[in-house]
C-alpha cells in the first residue's frame, strides 16, 4: 500500500501514515461500537424476556461496565479523528512531526486509558445499576450528583466542544482554499479527503443529536436529584435512552451511504451471504489465476485506478493557502 502511495503520489512520504493513524482510530470506533452489540445488548433482550434482571449482580455490574466503556471509548474516539484531522489540515508541519506510525498506536491506547479513567468512579459511588425502565444495568444518574454532572462534561459538552471547533477550522480552511483554486482555474485534487471529513462530521452529528437528550436529562437530575428526578417523564427517559443507544448503529450505516468503499465492501459480503458457493468459486478461481506470473509490474501499479477514498490528496487545503 505504501509503495503504490509513493508511485502516485512522489514526494508525499508522510501520508501513509495519516492512512495508518485513520484506519486505526476507525477500528477503535468500530470496536467501540461492535462492544455494546456483544455483550450488554443480549442480555438486555434476557432481561425483557423475563421481565426482570434473572442473571445476577455479577453480570449486571459487568455488563453496565461494557456499555460505559463503549459509550465514552465511541465519543472519544470521534473526538480523537477530529483532532486527528484538524492537526493534518491545519497544523500540517507539527503534524507529521509529531505523527509517526508507532505513534498512532500510542494515541488509540491513550484514548482507551482515558475512557477508563472516567469510568472507574462507577464502582466507587455505586452508579451501576439495574433500571426496570430500560430493561438494562446501566449508568443511575442519581446516584451521585457530582459524578453525574462531571460525566455529562467529559462525555458529552467537552467532546462537542472540541469536535466543533476542530470541523469548524477546517471547513473554513477548505472553503478559502477552494476559492482560490476555482479563482485560479486549477484541479482539486483534494476532494476525496473533503469527502472524507464529511464522513466523519455527519457521524459526529448523528452523535450529538442522539446524546443531547439523555444528557439534558442527566444535567437537570445532576443539578437537583430529589426535585428534579420525580418529575421526568417516564416515556421522556426511555425514549431518549434508547436513542442514546441506537447511536451505535449508525456508524456503519453512515459510512456505507458516504464511501464508496465500505459501499463496495457491504455488497460483497451480502454478496456472499446470499450465494456462497458462487463465492468460494470465484475466490477458488481467483487464487488459481495468482502466480509468480501474475504479480503486476511497477508500470502496471503506477496505471491502476486510484479511489480517492485510499489514497491521500495530492495537496492539503492547508497547503494551497500557504501556496
Amino acid at each position: 500500500m505504501t509503495q503504490k502511495v509513493h508511485q502516485v503520489f512522489p514526494g508525499e512520504a508522510s501520508s501513509a501514515v495519516t492512512l495508518d493513524a485513520r484506519n486505526l482510530f476507525l477500528v477503535s470506533l468500530a470496536f467501540a461500537d461492535l462492544a455494546v452489540a456483544l455483550y450488554p445488548y443480549p442480555l438486555t433482550l434476557v432481561a425483557i424476556f423475563h421481565d426482570g434482571w434473572a442473571l445476577g449482580e455479577a453480570h449486571c455490574k459487568a455488563s453496565a461496565f461494557v456499555m460505559g466503556l463503549s459509550v465514552v471509548g465511541s465519543v472519544f474516539n470521534i473526538t480523537a479523528i477530529a483532532v486527528d484531522r484538524y492537526c493534518y489540515v491545519c497544523r500540517s508541519v507539527t503534524y507529521h512531526r509529531l505523527c509517526h506510525r508507532r505513534h498512532a498506536a500510542l494515541y488509540v491506547g491513550l484514548v482507551w486509558l482515558l475512557t477508563l479513567l472516567v469510568l472507574l468512579p462507577n464502582f466507587f459511588v455505586g452508579s451501576l445499576e439495574y433500571d426496570p425502565r430500560v430493561y438494562s444495568c446501566t449508568f443511575a444518574q442519581t446516584a451521585s450528583a457530582g459524578y453525574t454532572a462531571a460525566v455529562v462534561l467529559v462525555h458529552f459538552l467537552l467532546p462537542v466542544a472540541v469536535v466543533c471547533f476542530c470541523y469548524l477550522h477546517i471547513w473554513v480552511l477548505v472553503l478559502r482554499a477552494r476559492r482560490k483554486v476555482k479563482a485560479e482555474s486549477k484541479p482539486r485534487p483534494w476532494a476525496g479527503r473533503v469527502r472524507s471529513f464529511l464522513s466523519m462530521f455527519v457521524v459526529f452529528v448523528i452523535f450529538a443529536i442522539c446524546w443531547a437528550p439523555l444528557n439534558c436529562i442527566g444535567l437537570a437530575v445532576a443539578i437537583d436529584p430529589e426535585e428534579v428526578a420525580p418529575r421526568v417523564p417516564e416515556g421522556l427517559f426511555v425514549s431518549s435512552y434508547f436513542l442514546a443507544y441506537f447511536n451505535s448503529c449508525l456508524n456503519a450505516i453512515v459510512y456505507g451511504l458516504l464511501n464508496q468503499n465500505f459501499r463496495r465492501e457491504y455488497k460483497r459480503i451480502i454478496s456472499a451471504l446470499w450465494n456462497p458457493r458462487r463465492c468460494l468459486q470465484d475466490s477458488s478461481k481467483s487464487s488459481q489465476a495468482e502466480g509468480p506470473g501474475s504479480q503486476p509490474t511497477p508500470a502496471d501499479s503506477a496505471r491502476a485506478p486510484v479511489q480517492a477514498d485510499n489514497l491521500p490528496p495530492d495537496a492539503r487545503p492547508g497547503d494551497t493557502l500557504r501556496k
